[in-house]
């Protein structure tokens, strides 16, 4: 490979991730508007941005040098972090308990 042909790869790089940022910020502001408007006829819709949020932040950590299996590895830690410190949303809901298992049921 010439060096020509590694700045061009650099390059593509940098511009795939600048476009995933982009994405990840407008499914956001999608969310956001989504919910200012109410959820109640929109489960899809918000399924459908949510899903869009998680694949875009993994393929940009991709893209940043992280494998898919060491950000799931630390979504797992830190959920298990938050059920050792007792957050709020555990304490009111069971949202990590829930996440823990999840993972666990998907291994096995």
């Amino acid at each position: 490979m010439s060096l020509n042909d590694k700045n061009i790869d650099i390059t593509k790089n940098i511009k795939v991730i600048e476009w995933l940022k982009s994405e990840l910020l407008t499914a956001i502001a999608s969310l956001y508007e989504l919910l200012a408007k109410g959820v109640q006829n929109s489960h899809e819709a918000m399924l459908d941005i949510l899903s869009n949020i998680i694949l875009v932040a993994y393929l940009l950590g991709k893209r940043l040098g992280a494998s898919y299996e060491s950000i799931d590895a630390k979504i797992e830690e830190k959920t298990k972090l938050g059920l050792v410190e007792d957050h709020k949303i555990e304490k009111w809901y069971g949202d990590l308990s829930d996440l823990l298992e999840y993972f666990k049921r998907k291994r096995g």
